[in-house]
This record gives structure tokens, sequence and C-alpha cells, in this order.
């Protein structure tokens, strides 16, 4: 057999080494705390629960689905107004089975061969992969801490710029964790209407900023539906990760041109699945500063314990990440992070995973409690690879 190497991107091997490395630590016999996947370990809400169980047991439940459900656009609409004060109609609004399943297929309604999607560096890897998969051409713009990794639109050659016919752009960022403010999305608007670029915006962890402020939609900027989308999940907000439950929302002719390639290789959101993030929507909403709180006591465990120790690691700004540079005396960020696990235990995800702009950097992940951040903050310092 002979296969393309469409479906197997080079991080991936990075990622497969760091299974196989944690299985033979595991099998050895070594405590490992993993930080490299962000899996959160937060519980969903009681009643998130009971309304898909719920569901579940209707038999007429379990039909094509086909569209949206008249209670989830309706939660979805309420949810946008009260969140963000923007208004949405039906048709500016379309579930997707996971933002990274939705932000896999945007490109191919609207971009092939010769076209180019320009995306960050470093980024979450399907920010490339999907216009990969459209066989676009993939025009990386770098992310530089000198600018707080928020995008300098003039890094962006006027001549791409111009061919380019959408742009992914994602604050909160994964993995930089760095947060954009209202002046950067006014930018970003006029950017795009100077360009004729469409914005696909990932907007899945505006409500984990953990500097003190309020999360933004991208949609909430005057003209942001004129030339782009967002998405949006309720994976990290609501801890509903495998319910794989996310929005496409924002300019209509996108949502159009999408929701009819959809319509050819999928058939709608299982009703169950619709009925729980109707309850998580339009419930309680406390989880939210909850697990804000709990992602808050975790970075400022592994932050805060990592300074303590003379590594200098800046906290988290947003997200359920860190980024973390490495200690200077390590030139790759994989050989660092190879080493990190054999000596510790303690497995993070190299930068260079996201990207060559991310070499030299680490991201590590919340997902454990504070006294297990302590205990790697621990492990590290007794290794003595801060050392020397």
């Amino acid at each position: 057999m002979q296969f393309i190497r469409a479906g197997e991107p080079a991080e991936s091997n990075i990622f497969n080494r760091l299974d196989e490395r944690k299985c033979a630590l595991l099998a050895s016999g070594m405590d490992v705390i993993n930080l490299s996947i962000g899996t959160p370990d937060f519980q969903p809400d009681a009643h998130v629960m009971e309304a898909v169980s719920r569901a579940a047991l209707d038999p007429e439940q379990y039909k094509y689905s086909l569209n949206e459900t008249r209670a989830l656009l309706d939660a979805v609409q309420d949810w946008y107004k009260r969140r963000y004060d923007v208004v949405m109609a039906d048709d500016e609004i379309m579930a997707v089975c996971g933002s990274q399943e939705g932000i896999a297929h945007v490109c191919f309604p609207f971009a092939g061969p010769n076209d180019i999607i320009l995306a960050p560096d470093p980024g979450y890897p399907i920010f490339s992969f999907g216009p990969m998969m459209a066989r676009a051409t993939v025009a990386l713009y770098p992310l530089r801490p000198e600018n707080n990794w928020q995008l300098d639109f003039a890094d962006i050659p006027e001549d791409v710029a111009d061919r380019a016919k959408a742009m992914v752009v994602s604050y909160p960022n994964n993995p930089t964790t760095a947060v954009a403010d209202r002046a950067f999305y006014e930018r970003l608007v006029t950017f795009a209407r100077e360009h004729n670029i469409i914005v696909i915006h990932d907007n899945a962890y505006s409500d984990l900023l953990l500097n003190g402020q309020q999360g933004l939609s991208f949609l909430s900027t005057p003209g942001a539906k004129e030339v782009g989308i967002e998405f949006n999940s309720l994976s990290k907000t609501y801890n509903l990760t495998g319910m794989r439950v996310s929005f496409a929302l924002g300019n209509r002719d996108v949502i159009s041109r999408f929701r009819a390639f959809r319509s050819q290789i999928d058939y709608g959101m299982f009703y169950p699945i619709q009925a729980g993030a109707v309850a998580a929507l339009t419930g309680p909403q406390d989880i939210v500063a909850r697990n804000r709180a709990g992602y808050m006591a975790r970075r400022d465990a592994l932050c805060g314990g990592l300074r303590r120790i003379g590594w200098d690691v800046p906290d988290a700004q947003g997200t359920m990440f860190v980024w973390a540079k490495i200690p200077e005396k390590y030139t790759s960020s994989v050989d660092f992070v190879i080493e990190l696990m054999e000596k510790t235990g303690v497995i993070c995800v190299p930068g260079s995973a996201f990207g060559a702009q991310g070499e030299g950097y680490v991201r590590f992940a919340l997902v454990v409690p504070p006294e297990r951040m302590e205990q790697a903050v621990r492990r590290i310092d007794e290794s003595g690879m801060l050392k020397g």
C-alpha cells in the first residue's frame, strides 16, 4: 500500500515520541505527571449530564438531526447577547462537532490550490493543517514575544495579504496564552476589509482569561460580521470536551456556504448532545467562574513555583496552558522535553511542535491540581536541570 503524507504532519512525530517514552516510563514504575494534553479534569455540571441522559432515553432522539433545534438556536443567541452583547440571527449560527472539526473543514467552500490562507506561527496545528487539507497554500505569520505574541500586521507582506483568501486568528492564544484587546480586533477588521480577507477566529478560551479581564468576542467589533466568523466552544468553559460542541458564528454568506459543504459529510449534531448544550448555556453559570479560579490556582502553583526555583516562567494570561522559555543552557525544546521526562516524569510539549517560532519554548497544560503542580516543581528542582 502507498499513502500520501497529507495525514502525517511533521509535528505528529514528536507527539508519538512523547507517548512512546511516557508508556516506557509508566511500565518502569515511574510516577508520571502528564502536563502535555489540554484535557480538562474538572467535571461537567450535574444538570447538563441529566439533560443528556433524559434525552438519550427517548428513542425519537436517535434520528438524523440535520439542523440545530429551536431550543439550541435560542440558547446560543441568548448566550452571545448576555455574554458578549452581540445579536445573532438564525442564519449566522451553525453547530459543528468541535472547533477542531470546524476549522479542519471551513476552508473547503472557498479555498483550494493556489489560494493563500494566513495562519499563526506558533499556532495550534489544525490552523495550518485544515487549509492544507483543502490544498490551499499556508502562509505563516510570526507571533513574537516582543509583541506579547500578538499579530503585528506589518509582518504580513502587502502582496501576500492581497492574495490571501482568509486568515486564521486565535485569542486567547494556544499555545502562547496571549490575549487580544478591542483595539486589536478593530485593526483586524480594518486589515481584513482592506485586503478582502475572510477572518476565521478561534475563540475557545474567552471565558478562561486569567488576568482579571473579561474575554471578548471578535464579533463584538463593529464590522466583524462583514469580514468573518468565529468558532466558540463549550469544551473548556463547561468541561464538555467529549461532547464535541462548538459553533461557527458570524458572516451569513460564509455560514451558508459552510453549511452546504458540511451537508455532504455530516448529518447534524446528535439530539441529546444538543439538549446538553442547551442545559449548559441556559442553566446556572457559576461553573465558569469556578473553572477560571481553578485554573488560576494551578497556574499560580506552577508558574510561581518555577520562578521560586530559578526558572523565570511568566504567569499565563489566558487559556488552560502555560508557555515557558526553556532554560538558557538548552538550545532544543525537544531535547529539553525528553530530558525533563526522563529525569522528573513531568511531561510537557516542545514549542517547536507549534511551528518554527515556538522553538525555544515549551507548553504545560494546567490539568492537575495545585498539589500535583507543586510536586512537579519539586521534581524539577531536585533534578538539577536548572543549575549550571
